[in-house]
């Protein structure tokens, strides 16, 4: 598989169980520097099972990841707007030959539709996830893609629209990469799934994403196209997690060496019961959660920079403690199927773990002193790619995600929270004002004085 050495991983993984406790300690240390993990030192983390040594790598997770961005948790939602696909992916319900799910691709209108719903709800950023074919009334794959970008950036309800749109998606040509750009998109993520190539080949058994190369090639022809910012992961649960973990940190590493720059985002999946998918129901590498744990922490380590998505495949209780371990977004009050906002869908891609409404989410964090935010500046303000890594990287884009995640926290009270959420938010918000230095308080009071008079979408 390109860019993937397997031996090298391998013989990493082999010469990492000699790593002594010292040396982990060593490597911790380095990483209170914020700076990334050689693939050896990565490895070293990986295989430790010592309890003690374990909360010394989750401790510094959580020390790290609070040095990066702080207290902020971004929110958002994935909006499945078809699960038509021409791919059989062995652990996925939109497989194409799966009989028992009823195939559906929403049209503009009905996407507009389903967003002016989420918007009353409070939702401002959105992850368009679609299966891999174009359905019958679009001219091609692209061309459903961007019209229903375009169609989500229409949607409004008074005052409220959607701030940016992500996608996840199949790979395209550069051309098409162009044209997801010239829509307006903000990251394009893409899933390799296992870097494993034979457990790859295994999965995938038919249709365009049964070429390995093909899928991680993607990201290259993203960056060719001019996006400068984009999300990877694998699915956990399909090979060893190690392995895996490794592989991934080696596609990264030839990102920076060829584009200078990394991924915007990693995402960490854990494989989830599918309908239709026998596969998912007998998960063949099954990661514990303390090694799930292990891996959002060991991530967060050796790759500082970066933002580290979950979604709601993973229960309340763990969606909580892993924000504590490095998890910086997280996916609120999901659908995983196509129209299922509005109305009630069947035909999820896989089973969503935490049902909890975007206000109960929102709610919680605040309770646990996490500021959820809705932030999407940082695309507007063009600070993505290697503009955004100048200030990821040394810690310093941390004061711009705080002070936007309490306007966007203010504005979200203002507008759609309950009387108990706006009481906990606005005592929330006083105790984290009276924190700030006086001249981001001053920033701050201008910006809720703005608020309180009608303003809205205020960013720095």
């Amino acid at each position: 598989m390109r860019y993937i050495n397997e031996a090298l991983i391998w013989e990493t993984l082999e010469q990492a169980e000699k790593t002594t406790p010292a040396e982990i300690e060593k490597i911790l240390q380095k990483s209170r520097k914020l700076q990334r993990l050689t693939l050896a030192e990565t490895a070293a983390l990986l295989t430790v099972d010592e309890p003690e040594i374990l909360a010394h790598i989750f401790q510094a997770a959580a020390w790290v990841k609070n040095e990066i961005y702080g207290k902020r948790v971004v929110l958002f939602a994935p909006l499945y707007i078809s699960n038509i696909c021409q791919n059989t992916c062995r652990y996925c319900a939109f497989k194409a030959d799966n009989k028992l799910i009823e195939r559906k691709a929403l049209t503009a209108d009905e996407i507009q539709t389903q967003v002016e719903f989420m918007l009353q709800r409070g939702h401002k950023r959105i992850l368009l996830v679609a299966g891999e074919s174009q359905p019958r009334f679009a001219d091609s794959l692209v061309d459903y893609y961007t019209s229903s970008i375009e169609a989500i950036y229409a949607a409004q309800t008074g005052a409220h629209k959607i701030k940016r749109v992500n996608i996840n998606c199949a790979p395209l040509s550069v051309a098409d990469f162009q044209k997801l750009k010239k829509a307006g998109i903000g990251t394009f993520q893409i899933f390799q799934e296992t870097y494993h190539e034979e457990t790859y080949k295994y999965v995938h058994v038919r249709g365009p994403k049964t070429d390995p190369d093909k899928r991680i090639a993607a990201l290259d022809d993203a960056f060719a196209a001019g996006i400068d910012d984009v999300g990877m992961g694998v699915l956990y649960g399909l090979f060893d997690y190690r392995f895996d973990t490794l592989a991934l940190l080696l596609h990264i590493e030839q990102l920076e060496k060829t584009w200078k720059v990394g991924p915007h985002t990693i995402s960490v999946p854990r494989i989830e019961p599918a309908v239709g998918a026998e596969y998912s129901l007998n998960i063949p590498h099954k990661v514990s959660d303390l090694d799930f744990k292990k891996i959002v922490a060991v991530l967060r380590l050796s790759v500082p920079y970066t933002g580290m998505i979950l979604s709601t495949r993973e229960t309340a209780r763990m969606r909580d403690e892993l924000i504590d371990l490095g998890i910086s977004q997280i996916s609120a009050e999901s659908s995983v199927a196509p129209g299922g906002y509005k109305e009630k869908a069947d035909n999820p891609q896989f089973t969503v773990a935490d049902h909890r409404s975007l206000d109960e989410i929102i709610a919680s964090l605040v309770d646990k002193g996490y500021i959820p935010s809705f932030c999407a500046a940082c695309y507007r303000m063009e600070r993505t790619g290697e503009k955004f890594m100048c200030l990821a990287k040394p810690g310093t884009i941390k004061g711009k995600c705080s002070m936007n995640a309490l306007i966007t926290l203010r504005e979200y009270l203002e507008d759609f929270a309950p009387e108990n959420t706006k009481t906990a938010g606005y005592k929330f918000l006083e105790q984290l004002k009276a924190a700030l230095p006086h001249q981001e308080r001053q920033t701050y009071e201008n910006f809720c004085l703005e608020i309180a008079g009608g303003a809205r979408d205020k960013y720095v």
